[in-house]
């Protein structure tokens, strides 16, 4: 048997964004002082593992860039490889983007609105439900992470919301409903052990 080896998911520190209550999806904000201080905590948790990692793969959305590249930092391990990807961007609000979400609820409705954003597979005008954002962040994952994981190598992936929900639901094996209801914090480290094989043998999450 291999010596374990461990998969990290850190979704991005609070965003400009997400303290204006705004849709943001594949709009590009930064990251709030709040946000940056989540980063560089998630550094400060993973350090403790003592984990040496050989790639960081991120989206290609600057909040989840700058917290990678913080917890880069915090770990001292600056000098790796980081891959980024569109494929692991945050789904995709279409036209909600830029809104804020009590002004959507007033143009669409309180019931409409909740549907585009807690559905699986009923996505916003122009844009994409949890269902789409999965059917291009699982096929990367499987083509690109994953066979890295089963060589043995310790991956850290700073992303999103909804890119890492859909990883999370292909490694918990979790159904529809079970997705939909899970809640990802922004900055908390979730830790996936691998022992040479494609799934997992444990999880733990760092969450304060």
């Amino acid at each position: 048997m291999k010596d374990q080896n461990f998969l990290v998911l850190v979704r991005h520190g609070q965003s400009e964004w997400n303290a204006k209550n705004l849709f943001t999806g594949w709009k590009d904000p930064g990251l709030t002082l709040i946000g940056e201080k989540e980063a560089s905590n998630a550094g400060i948790l993973i350090k403790e593992r003592n984990i040496k990692f050989s790639k960081m793969y991120t989206s290609a959305l600057q909040r989840a860039q700058i917290t990678g590249q913080m917890i880069l930092k915090g770990i001292d391990q600056e000098d790796i490889e980081v891959i980024k990807n569109q494929a692991l961007n945050e789904r995709d609000y279409g036209d909600l983007a830029g809104l804020n979400k009590d002004d959507a609820r007033k143009e669409w409705g309180e019931e409409q609105v909740h549907i585009w954003r807690r559905s699986y597979d009923i996505p916003p005008p122009g844009g994409e439900s949890l269902k789409n954002t999965a059917e291009r962040v699982l096929p990367y994952f499987n083509s690109s992470i994953l066979p890295k994981l089963s060589d043995g190598e310790n991956i850290l992936v700073a992303a999103h919301g909804n890119s890492l929900r859909s990883l999370v639901m292909q490694l918990d094996h979790l159904s529809k409903e079970e997705v939909i209801a899970l809640e990802i914090p922004t900055g908390a480290p979730i830790i996936y052990s691998f022992d040479g094989g494609k799934e997992p043998i444990a999880k733990e999450n760092l969450f304060e």
